[in-house]
């Protein structure tokens, strides 16, 4: 869980470069439509739509965008019906890749994911070939900034988490139970811990350890199905060595 904690903090660190573009806000939207189609504008009866409303805020997304996007998902314009699909496929090494997406255009988005896979010498798979070796989890970022880490694993684990995985930024990450991630995330909030994000997340069972030179084209792949607009998150049982994330860190 380590490399994959560590993972999020850089693309976090990333996507600070995605807000300025827009691209990280329209990918929020989408979300906020979903999460308000599912379960309805309210976020306090509806926890999926208040973590990403959490999300939204966090990256300082406009006020007016987060209210456009949750009346268009509650409104009747079935013009604006966004489909969340999950593609599978192997990356070079036979690294498992999962893909969450939410597109308007189911062919367009496999279209433009199948071509990510072949340029990068991976191959998409059928419906359940990669998913057996994930499990969904939920992940909770905070920082730890002043905070003895004693402290902040005990009061994780008393609001049900399952681990904490600390960061050498300061930062950690809560690992829960995918039905415990609300809850989890109100205890903390309510001792006065800061969350940065929470969100469900697909963790690998088993990880692949390959050369840096073998991941970063492994990275290449998943950091391009992630520049697609219909992409919403890219999971991987690809293991983050220290050598790995430093070269990350610094690209």
């Amino acid at each position: 869980m380590s490399g994959h904690s560590k993972w999020s903090t850089i693309k976090r660190k990333k996507s600070a470069v995605d807000a300025k573009r827009g691209k990280i806000f329209t990918k929020i939207a989408r979300e906020l439509q979903v999460a308000a189609r599912a379960g309805g504008p309210d976020p306090e009866t509806n926890i999926r739509l208040r973590l990403v409303l959490d999300k939204a805020k966090s990256a300082n997304m406009p006020k007016d965008n987060i209210e456009r996007a949750i009346a268009r998902g509650a409104g009747t314009d079935k013009s604006q019906d966004l489909e969340e699909i999950t593609y599978e496929g192997y990356a070079p090494h036979g690294v498992a890749v999962m893909v969450e997406v939410m597109t308007d255009n189911r062919n367009r988005s496999v279209a433009e994911i199948r071509h990510a896979f072949t340029k990068a010498g991976g191959n998409m798979a059928s419906t359940g070939a990669v998913a057996w070796q994930f499990e969904r989890k939920g992940q909770i970022m905070i920082n730890t900034d002043g905070m003895d880490e004693d402290d902040v694993f005990l009061l994780a684990v008393d609001a049900g988490a399952e681990d904490v995985d600390f960061n050498d930024d300061g930062t950690a990450a809560i690992v829960t139970a995918a039905a415990e991630l609300a809850t989890v995330r109100d205890s903390l909030m309510e001792a006065g811990v800061e969350v940065d994000e929470a969100e469900l997340i697909m963790t690998p069972q088993n990880e692949i350890e390959l050369s840096v030179q073998d991941a970063m084209k492994v990275m290449n792949l998943i950091e391009n199905l992630e520049d697609l607009d219909d992409v919403q998150k890219v999971y991987s049982n690809l293991a983050f060595s220290e050598e790995l994330l430093t070269q990350l860190d610094t690209a």
